[in-house]
């Protein structure tokens, strides 16, 4: 012990030295620099109860509702808890309707606010209504309102007259009677509040009782200034290149930040724990400061690395991250891929464990073979479903994490456990086909033609290789092959008969390869002959030709007999027996034709496959089986629709040939129908791909359903659970069978119809071994034993005999002579079949209690939402009704049903269950509750197994807790990547949300010849609610860089969710050049989620092509117009600006709106066919829509940009929401003052990152604004300005007299993105010139923020373009010292341009008429997407993309003089020029600012000017009284407000 003391005070003395010595050698600063980013919601703080609300309404309206009740009036303990606790006790509430997983993702969901928009958007569905004044809670009938119960009754009595409000899909609707003809009563209400319960405390009751409909929506009749911070992204500070100096001189003044910077004293650095040291020693905390500050800016050593240390940082990285206690090793990888350019020196003296770069190449070869990941590619996976980190973001992991949870609880919960899980998780679930085929290998069927044995076509190739060789599109292959078949189901005697045969006849004679078949639809009663029916006059009369001639004759006579009906009449018997004489005199047609005739075969036949098949009605066709629709057998239509079926089945059989699946020796027939969409029958109730499941994960406490009353205080899943448990069923045999198919019918045996269904499925059991039937009572009238009688016996049967038994008694008593016997005063007992057991049978059902049925009744009622006496069917679960009264299953259906039920998943769930060592009904019954889960779940792509081969060193494994649901994530990783960054911190908080059990690959890159990252990262995501240490709310999540290196300059890049539009709003400093070594204290951004997108896609239904120029507008009911946009031709794609709340979508009034109309739409909130399309955004994911339009009948021959349409009504039209053009342009009365009028604008667009480029763009305003007297107004990307320059922009507009527009466009995600701020910028010059701006601008010109204009800019403006769409200038030749430098002059650029010249982007005209007629924007678009993926390509994006299209989209090369810039042009040049540009210069790298002040004479003079008029502003802005600075945080006010 002593020993050990001395140790220890020996180490604290050395440690002591060693700090005393490195204070003496240097001296540091203690105080750290940083940057915090933050994001805010632009909407106030929203409830979390009622974030709570929404989580819990996502699993169903009745747990919705219950907690609804459970938490009524919880708001007034607010007042008397703190945050804290307040926070606590919704979870608690919460966590009585969700299990302790689904809690922590509760938890995480409220961290994330990521039911916030849902609640804002009631919000603003309810602003909209508008709501009464000083209303707590309010309610709305039919558009009426009122603030208090006692008004509602008069509001209800006329309610009726008025017309109903809209109901979205996500309103919450109270469980009530809910019939259509009630009123709708409407309650806008936050939930937990006095006023709320009052409300609810009446509606609910009414709603009971069947008096009105119930919707709630939530309202916050005072919300809180607050606004809430989020999560949920990424922020990056890039390393600027410094090869230039573009940073401004400008001092800015700190001010303090709303979110401090926070040391984290617990991490490790370089073996000192800072935490520990600062507690052990207190009284050195200064000196420790500052050792720890020495020790971080060591660290922080960024000198280049030379190549060769390069190499192997990613092996080296991940050689610190193996080697690593195993529990650190994911903070470590965040750190050090986030803190990369810091800690890449570190890295270098790392050796690299060789077994383990002997095991990441062996798994790199697996994983590359198997699913082609590469090295230094990423991948996630959870429980084997892939999550592509491109497209997901925390909100869309939050939702498949909660679907996962469903299942994985779902299977624990059924006793699957531990490994067994992957298994069932990774079955094939065969997804409901879209299209079902029947299988036409049937001998009912009458062939005229075979492609592969008839003459005709002997001359065809046979080989299936045909299919593959290249020919002309559009060309059907003749190939001697059955690939394509048409069977035409007809009523002979029908008119709609001619048309399809003549069809049928032009396909026969042209040599189509088209076998044809037909199958003759006629009655089939024996006493009607051919001399009183037509149709079975022509199945004789074909009969006796096949028999005597062949097969080719009869079909050449039908169509002769055809073609004498005349159109508007049908075939006659007179017409029939009439071409028999004519053409077959010999022929007796009596014999043929009469009742005994010898040639009535396959006339029942076909009628039989009718029936069986459970087609429509006749005619109808099967092209390969599947069954034509009712619109595509019009004949008009059915030789496209054939013709394009015919191309696209033969693509389906080029792939199966490509794969191997089909080879020459297949009967291509067979091939076709043993595919899985081939079934016995067509039942659409049955093949329908919308279908609905029991939920049978629930294992209740009591099982008893005898007790009714006990029954119906269980939820719908503990109900079902029950009935499950208690109920018995019917079999085939008495063996231990294990069934795949379990079938409930839900009926009324008192009733004939419940007793048909029942008697159909104990009939098709006959057959199968596969099914088992159970049976529930849903009594259509009260219950009584007399009323229950049948339902009891079947019930006492199965209670008392074996299945078999009971099987042939329940068939026997269903029969309805036996029920008329019974109606007669026979007995039941004397119905019993011999052999069974009357006593225990007779004993069973004299003592059976009702109460058990009225249990099912509750069960039908309640949980399958069935009225009195309505039938449904349930297989595995899955719900099949309820059925109207004439809808009628046969067993032929219970064969489909089967069949289906059993090809879908149940036929793998019974293997797995038979692995797993279990029999009987034990084994039947999981297999029928792991079906109902697994085939409810929302399909998904297939699940991956992901092996590695090897996985001791290159592996990281982190175990999931025992006994507990856990979920297997498997990621792929580069240590040294982008994905890095973001997958650490993902992993880390997935880690500490739900039990994970992880493997981590480190898929590292070798032979690196460049720095893999050259930025440093945070990811701002929190498991939790954060709360301070006095229990009130933490300021909320904050992306926080500490202790960063000061040398480099760094540019803030906000890396968020597709859909986010964010801008910055408060920051005094430079967030595009932070230069840390310059500030004083730390740097602070705050950004604000500005719009939320929507996206579309928007087509011509007539043309199938995007309308190119449309415009659709965006609003609500009480502003109509509050954004707009126009259609793209890349996809037809648009994007509006909105957020939360429900949008209306119209095309915009004006030529859009006169010459198109919408037709359709997917993805929206409304039905396909309203007139209004609604769309409602309650979520931070991305919204995607589609429309389809169509031109009016009168304006086919219109064109939205043709110049001839052009006139004076589109100027009035398009007052664009984003543009205030308006102001300059109305009241003029003429076509030519109008004209005039608008030409006098000179439209400017610029755009401009960072201090320094915008003090020139305001230079740049200034010395346009100096040379022209024709009004200007200035168009600025606002997506990347800073707060500053947006702050000021209107008082300059104000003194310069000019207007302006902040212009905003995402990105789209379809486009390549490109990651480097400058680049991006680049794309928005060019690539969106044609949705930028509205229709009604004509010409813009771009100049480049760093630019000096001496001439009027109206000169360029009215220059003739020459049919160009835009001009650009030249590159100068003239300074002859500087040819070395022209890239433009050698290599690709010399030959790609030959005769033309290289133009600049820094001034630009655009004719935005002509460029959007001949469709620029798109063929830019176009040719960017092709070049960007090379990223060696587009160097120069902004200027090398329309001089690489100069091909196909023309540049008019301006005369020279309209630039000039000293790197290129001479100085004798200079005296002409009437725009300076202040380009870079490679050779000398001169900083911008002395370049400027150099080159331009009158560049001081206008940033003299520029400064004094800032100064000015700030000043007057210093003298009004203010409470708050508007840098200052906002007021936080009362602690407890925002829960």
């Amino acid at each position: 012990m002593a020993a050990a003391s001395r140790t220890g005070d020996q180490t604290m003395t050395t440690f002591t030295q060693l700090l005393l010595l490195l204070l003496t050698l240097q001296h540091v600063h203690a105080a750290s620099k940083g940057v915090t980013a933050s994001l805010k919601a632009k909407w106030p703080m929203t409830p979390l109860l009622l974030e709570t609300s929404e989580f819990i309404g996502e699993d169903g309206e009745e747990k919705f509702w219950q907690f609804v009740d459970t938490v009524k009036e919880l708001t007034v303990y607010k007042n008397g808890e703190s945050v804290r606790s307040y926070y606590n006790l919704i979870i608690k509430k919460a966590g009585q309707f969700l299990t302790d997983l689904q809690v922590s993702l509760l938890r995480l969901a409220l961290s994330l606010r990521a039911f916030s928009p849902a609640v804002n958007a009631f919000q603003q569905i309810a602003s909209d209504e508008p709501p009464p004044e000083a209303c707590a809670a309010f309610v709305s009938v039919h558009g009426q309102h009122a603030c208090s119960t006692k008004d509602l009754k008069k509001l209800l009595k006329g309610a009726a007259g008025r017309p109903k409000p809209y109901l979205f899909k996500n309103d919450h609707k109270f469980p009530g009677v809910n019939s259509t003809d009630l009123p709708v009563t409407i309650l806008y209400a936050e939930i937990g509040t006095k006023k709320f319960n009052i409300f609810h405390k009446l509606l609910a009751e009414r709603a009971s009782e069947g008096k009105l409909i119930y919707v709630l929506r939530h309202f916050i009749a005072e919300p809180k200034p607050r606004k809430m911070l989020l999560s949920g992204y990424g922020v990056e500070l890039a390393i600027k290149s410094t090869e230039y100096k573009a940073v401004d001189d400008t001092q800015v003044e700190d001010t303090k930040s709303a979110a401090n910077i926070e040391d984290d004293d617990n991490d490790d650095l370089q073996g000192f724990l800072f935490g520990t040291l600062k507690k052990s020693h207190p009284d050195l905390n200064k000196q420790l400061g500052e050792f720890k500050k020495h020790l971080l800016e060591s660290n922080n050593d960024m000198a280049p690395l030379k190549v060769w240390e390069l190499q192997d940082l990613s092996f080296q990285a991940a050689s610190r991250i193996m080697s690593a206690p195993k529990f650190d090793s994911l903070k470590l990888m965040q750190d050090l891929s986030q803190n990369f350019p810091s800690k890449a020196r570190s890295l270098t003296r790392v050796a690299v464990n060789q077994e383990m770069r002997k095991e990441i190449e062996d798994n790199q070869k697996r994983l590359s073979d198997t699913m082609g990941i590469h090295p230094g590619q990423a991948g996630l996976f959870i429980n084997g479903l892939h999550i592509d980190l491109d497209v997901h973001n925390p909100f869309s992991i939050l939702d498949i994490i909660r679907g996962e949870a469903r299942i994985l609880e779902g299977l624990h919960n059924l006793g699957i456990k531990g490994e067994q899980v992957g298994k069932f998780l990774r079955l094939p679930m065969n997804a409901a086909e879209d299209s079902y085929a029947l299988d036409i290998r049937h001998p009912a069927i009458v062939w005229v033609n075979d492609i592969e044995s008839d003459s005709m076509y002997r001359s065809w190739p046979s080989g299936i290789q045909e299919l593959l060789r290249a020919t002309f599109p559009g060309v059907i292959r003749q190939i001697r092959r059955n690939f394509f078949s048409l069977v035409l189901f007809l009523d002979p005697s029908q008119e709609d008969s001619t048309e399809l045969v003549k069809l049928a006849e032009l396909f026969y004679k042209h040599k189509i390869p088209l076998r044809i078949g037909f199958v003759f639809v006629v009655s089939t009663d024996d006493k009607v002959d051919g001399f009183s029916d037509a149709g079975v006059a022509f199945c004789r009369v074909w009969n006796y030709i096949e028999e005597e001639y062949d097969i080719s004759q009869a079909f050449l006579s039908m169509i002769s007999m055809y073609n004498k009906v005349d159109v508007g009449e049908t075939l006659s018997v007179e017409m029939v027996s009439a071409y028999l004489k004519r053409k077959f005199p010999k022929a007796n047609a009596a014999k043929i034709l009469g009742v005994d005739s010898a040639y009535d075969e396959k006339r029942k036949a076909g009628a039989a496959l009718y029936r069986k098949s459970g087609l429509g009605p006749v005619p109808v066709g099967l092209f390969n089986g599947a069954p034509l629709s009712s619109e595509e057998m019009d004949p008009e239509e059915l030789e496209t629709v054939l013709l394009q079926r015919i191309m696209d089945t033969t693509n389906f059989f080029q792939r199966a040939v490509f794969m191997g699946q089909i080879s020459e020796g297949v009967d291509v027939v067979d091939f076709l129908m043993e595919q899985p969409n081939v079934v016995p029958r067509i039942n659409p109730l049955i093949l329908s791909t919308d279908r609905k499941y029991l939920d049978f994960t629930a294992s209740p406490v009591s099982d008893d359903w005898g007790d009714a009353t006990m029954f119906s205080y269980m939820d719908s899943k503990d109900k079902s659970g029950v009935v499950m448990k208690r109920m018995k069923y019917f079999a085939k045999s008495d063996e231990e069978l294990v069934h795949g198919v379990t079938v409930w019918i839900i009926a009324d045996v008192g009733k004939a119809s419940g007793r048909r269904l029942l008697l159909s499925a104990l009939k098709h059991m006959k057959s199968s071994s596969s099914t088992r039937v159970g049976v529930i009572n849903n009594p259509s009238e009260k219950l009584t034993e007399e009323s229950t009688l049948l339902y009891r016996a079947l019930w006492a049967s199965l209670l008392t005999h074996r299945s078999k038994e009971t099987l042939s008694f329940g068939q026997k008593l269903l029969k309805e002579e036996n029920i008329q016997l019974l109606q007669q005063g026979t007995k039941i007992k004397e119905l019993l079949l011999s052999g069974m057991d009357e006593d225990s049978f007779e004993k069973r059902l004299n003592t059976m209690e009702l109460d058990f049925l009225r249990s099912q009744q509750r069960f039908c009622q309640e949980v399958l939402k069935l009225r009195d006496g309505q039938r449904a069917v349930l297989s595995n679960g899955r719900i099949l009704g309820p059925f109207e009264e004439e809808e009628e299953l046969s067993a032929d259906d219970f064969h489909l049903l089967e069949k289906i039920t059993l090809s879908t998943s149940a036929e793998k769930i019974k293997a797995k269950v038979k692995q797993m060592g279990l029999k009987g009904e034990k084994a039947s019954e999981l297999v029928m509750r792991v079906d109902a889960l697994l085939a409810s779940a929302p399909k998904t792509e297939a699940r991956k197994e992901v092996k590695f081969p090897r996985d001791k060193h290159s592996v990281l494994q982190l175990p999931a807790r025992e006994d507990e649901v856990f979920y297997d994530v498997v990621a792929i990783v580069d240590p040294l990547t982008r994905e890095a960054q973001k997958l650490s911190p993902l992993l880390i908080v997935l880690g500490q949300v739900v039990n994970i059990k992880l493997q981590v690959f480190l898929n590292c890159r070798a032979k690196l010849s460049e720095m893999p990252l050259k930025s440093f990262y945070r990811f701002v995501l929190q498991p939790d609610v954060s709360f301070l240490g006095n229990d009130t709310l933490s300021a909320g999540p904050v992306a926080r860089f500490v202790d960063m290196p000061e040398s480099p300059l760094l540019t803030l890049n906000m890396i968020t969710p597709e859909s986010w539009m964010v801008e910055a709003v408060r920051s005094p400093h430079d967030l595009d050049n932070i230069h840390l070594q310059e500030v004083n204290g730390p740097v602070s951004a705050e950004y604000e989620l500005e719009h939320l997108l929507l996206e579309g896609h928007c087509f011509d239904l007539s043309t199938g092509q995007p309308p190119r120029g449309l415009q659709f507008t965006l609003g609500m009911g009480q502003d109509p117009l509050m954004q707009d946009t126009i259609v793209m031709a890349n996809l037809g794609y648009f994007q509006l600006k909105a957020n939360p709340g429900a949008w209306i979508l119209r095309l915009r009034k004006g030529r859009s709106e006169d010459i198109y109309q919408i037709l359709a739409h997917d993805g929206t909130d409304s039905p396909a066919d309203a007139g209004d399309v609604i769309v409602v955004l309650n979520s931070f994911h991305s919204k995607i829509i589609k429309v389809r339009v169509q031109k009016r009948p009168d304006k086919l021959h219109e064109d939205l940009l043709s110049e001839a349409t052009e006139s004076k009504g589109i100027w009035d039209s398009l007052t664009s929401v984003w543009s205030s053009l308006e102001k300059s342009i109305t009241g003029a009365s003429s076509e030519d003052g109008e004209k005039k009028k608008k030409e006098d604008v000179l439209n400017i667009f610029s755009v401009a990152s960072g201090h320094l480029y915008e003090r020139f763009l305001r230079i740049m305003m200034l010395s346009v604004l100096q040379h022209t007297q024709t009004p200007i107004k200035f168009w600025f990307l606002k997506n990347y300005l800073s707060p500053s320059f947006k702050e000021t922009i209107p008082h300059m507009a104000e003194a310069y007299g000019f207007q302006y527009e902040l212009v905003q466009y995402k990105w789209p995600r379809w486009l390549h993105q490109q990651t480097e701020k400058q680049r991006i910028i680049w794309g928005y010059k060019i690539l969106f010139l044609d949705v930028l701006f509205p229709l009604a601008v004509d010409k813009i010109i771009f100049v480049d923020a760093d630019q000096i204009v001496r001439t009027d800019l109206k000169e360029l403006r009215d220059l003739d373009l020459e049919g160009a769409p835009y001009g650009y200038t030249p590159f100068c030749d003239s300074r002859k010292e500087m040819d070395g430098y022209r890239f433009w002059k050698m290599g690709y650029w010399a030959s790609h341009l030959g005769h033309r010249k290289y133009h600049i982007s820094a001034l630009y005209v655009v004719d935005l008429k002509k460029f959007r007629k001949i469709a620029a924007g798109d063929r830019l678009r176009g040719q960017y997407q092709a070049l960007s993926q090379d990223p060696n390509s587009l160097s120069n994006l902004d200027q090398d993309l329309p001089n690489n299209m100069i091909h196909q989209v023309a540049i008019k090369s301006l005369p020279q003089e309209w630039l000039w810039c000293e790197t290129w042009c001479d100085d004798v040049s200079k005296k002409t020029a009437k725009t300076i540009d202040l380009c870079n210069n490679p050779k000398t790298k001169e900083p911008k600012l002395a370049a400027a002040a150099r080159i331009v004479p009158e560049w001081t003079k206008y940033d003299t000017e520029i400064k004094h008029f800032l100064r000015r502003i700030d000043e007057k802005e210093d003298q009004q009284p203010r409470g708050q600075s508007p840098s200052a945080p906002e007021n936080r006010g009362n602690q407890r407000d925002e829960l």
